[in-house]
């Protein structure tokens, strides 16, 4: 019944279907790309949800629900029911002139290169998605994390790494040592600053397999997130995302640590999530993100946030673990 639940779970979150976009038809497929952004940030959130899902199995209102019992693992009574807010339509008409001042006040931010025996250290707070069921019953449980602190460190090439969840991986965290996919340091910042050619780049990472479009809002989104860019490739990425069919601009959204401030975002025309990248309204600094249900999904309703994050922090440190920046 656990490995039937998991697939179930893994299709929900993985699985989209949609067509190509006229403006960029298939390319030629390059590296292989991680799944959604829920999968991508060190393949950690999806594990935990399906893992919530697994041990709450014949346990609503008992020990995987409770936490009081044993076998539910590190995220054990770690989850609340989702918040529902109330939806916001988007606005096609100030994406353009948003997206400027974004990638202008990223353009102008204060940059040092991390050396490629340093770390990219970002800590946040986040929420994902964490569903429960009861396979006997058939019962469905739209939770999400309580919102918890998680830090990051990341080598440049993306070889080395470590990343602390309390409550949600092991006490002491986990090595990330050996994590090769995705979107490291070094590969961002490789990219052209070429708005077109970026996004060429962008959609030759997608596949056939669901909608290409937002594939490649997800991939920018992997990019903006855990990872540190230069300047120029940072405002290249918010130009190039406003490019892409489908995105609006919310007015009103707040990130996890209840900033307030304006979205770029893009729905999934499948699920009917949609994605907000956050900025602050006054400096337009990137704050974190935002998912929201749009429509009916399975027993998730419209308004639902499914997933919350806020960067708090982002440096270069001299080594995994630590918190000093590097002089």
């Amino acid at each position: 019944r656990q490995l039937l639940l998991e697939r179930h779970l893994m299709t929900h979150i993985q699985q989209r279907t949609g067509p190509s976009s006229p403006e960029y038809p298939a390319a030629p497929a390059g590296p292989a790309p991680r799944p959604v952004r829920r999968a991508l940030l060190i393949a950690v959130p999806v594990t935990a949800a399906v893992v919530a899902a697994v041990v709450a199995v014949n346990t609503f209102g008992g020990a995987g629900a409770g936490g009081t019992g044993g076998g539910a693992g590190p995220e054990n009574g770690q989850r609340v029911a989702a918040p529902v807010v109330q939806l916001e339509p988007g606005d096609t008409q100030p994406v353009s002139s948003v997206a400027e001042k974004v990638s202008r006040a990223a353009e102008t931010q204060k940059f040092t290169a991390p050396r490629q025996d340093q770390y990219i250290y970002v800590k946040s707070k986040v929420s994902y998605l964490s569903i429960e069921e009861n396979v006997d019953t058939n019962e469905r449980r739209t939770m999400v994390q309580k919102l918890h602190p998680r830090e990051v460190w990341l080598s440049p090439n993306g070889l080395k790494g470590w990343l602390y969840e309390p409550g949600f991986q092991p006490e002491d965290g986990i090595s990330l040592d050996g994590d090769v996919e995705g979107w490291s340091y070094n590969k961002v910042s490789a990219l052209p600053t070429d708005t077109k050619a970026l996004l060429d780049r962008i959609y030759a990472y997608t596949d056939g397999d669901s909608s290409r479009d937002q594939q490649a809002f997800d991939t920018i989104s992997d990019m903006i997130s855990e990872q540190l860019a230069p300047p120029k490739i940072s405002a290249a990425l918010y130009r190039a995302g406003a490019k892409i069919p489908g995105v609006v601009v919310v007015d009103h959204a707040k990130d996890a640590a209840g900033r307030p401030g304006v979205a770029l975002a893009r729905t999934d025309e499948q699920t009917g999530e949609r994605r907000e990248w956050i900025f602050d309204k006054q400096t337009y600094a990137y704050l974190g993100s935002r998912g929201i249900q749009t429509k009916q999904f399975d027993d998730v309703k419209p308004g639902t946030v499914v997933e919350r994050t806020a960067i708090l922090t982002r440096k270069i440190v001299n080594k995994k673990k630590s918190h000093t920046p590097a002089p």
